[in-house]
């Protein structure tokens, strides 16, 4: 039995990461703000994560094997779960993004080509921590996204894996992004989804399947990153085809004009490689094996 802490984890893959880890008979610990409890037979422990000071009399003189941290997202958070949990945990993973390889949001990025981005593209131990960007919050994310790995891999305090997961999909009602509702909405009513002109492929993970791989990753004894995507990359159109062979309706697309389209319509190539964790020893499925599923979920929901 393992003593295993979760930062977070209290909605979407979050919930079936702590559920997988009481179902194998872990000891788990969710540490949150306190707005929503864990599931039964879970420990709880309330405290702001921004809060060093905090942090430290809450955990008390608590030790893990093993922490995931479902809610990093700045430099500063990893620098104070940095000082909090060295000596107190065996291993870190910290649930990361694709985003972190966005050239559009960092000036120190090449576009990915075909093939997709391998993990080597964005090196945490090398990337520089400064400034996050001021009024783009999307460029604020990725770029938090990269220091707060940096600051991690850097002279690590404890054995560390950041574990870059595709867009998510999947879940009904516990997906609080909607987005995937939102599509199937829009396709089944046989309303427009817009899209750009040309969209590119992007990669896709089952909420699931990201689970999954954050509780193999949890076990496992590689360090650095590794990147999440379910097999067979897809543009918005893609999806929208898998979608509609669920709802029975064809989708209409209107192209946006220079103006916002969908979160999964891109502009640019925009796909993982997730060649590492498959040869570490993770069995992906591909992304029509889960997504019909997943349509059902967000219909029903």
């Amino acid at each position: 039995m393992r003593n295993v802490c979760v930062i977070g984890g209290s909605r979407y893959f979050g919930r079936h990461l702590v559920e997988s880890f009481r179902a194998a008979g872990d000891r788990v610990t969710v540490v949150n703000r306190g707005t929503t409890v864990p599931p039964r037979g879970v420990g709880h422990l309330v405290a702001d994560r921004d809060d060093e000071a905090a942090l430290r009399a809450a955990l008390g003189g608590r030790t893990f094997d093993v922490v995931v941290d479902q809610v990093c997202y700045r430099p500063e958070q990893a620098a104070v779960a940095r000082r909090v949990f060295a000596g107190r945990t065996g291993r870190y993973v910290m649930t990361s993004t694709i985003e972190v390889y966005d050239p559009a949001t960092s000036d120190l990025l090449a576009a990915a080509g075909p093939g997709g981005a391998g993990e080597g593209s964005v090196d945490p131990a090398a990337w520089p921590v400064r400034r996050l960007p001021d009024g783009d919050e999307a460029a604020a994310y990725a770029e938090g996204k990269r220091q707060a790995e940096a600051v991690f891999a850097r002279e690590p305090a404890f054995p560390y894996v950041s574990v870059r997961s595709a867009h998510v999909l999947g879940g009904g009602s516990r997906d609080f992004t909607g987005r995937l509702a939102h599509h199937v909405r829009r396709i089944a009513a046989g309303e427009p989804v817009v899209i750009h002109d040309d969209p590119r492929p992007t990669s896709f993970v089952g909420h699931r399947e990201i689970a999954e791989l954050l509780y193999w990753a949890a076990g496992a004894a590689f360090t650095g990153p590794v990147n999440a995507c379910s097999h067979g990359e897809l543009s918005v159109t893609g999806l929208g085809a898998l979608i509609a062979e669920q709802v029975g309706r064809e989708p209409v697309y209107r192209t946006a004009g220079g103006g916002p389209a969908s979160p999964f319509s891109l502009d640019r190539y925009y796909a993982m490689d997730n060649g590492r964790a498959a040869r570490l020893g993770f069995a992906f499925s591909a992304v029509a094996d889960w997504l019909p599923r997943a349509v059902t979920e967000a219909l029903e929901a």
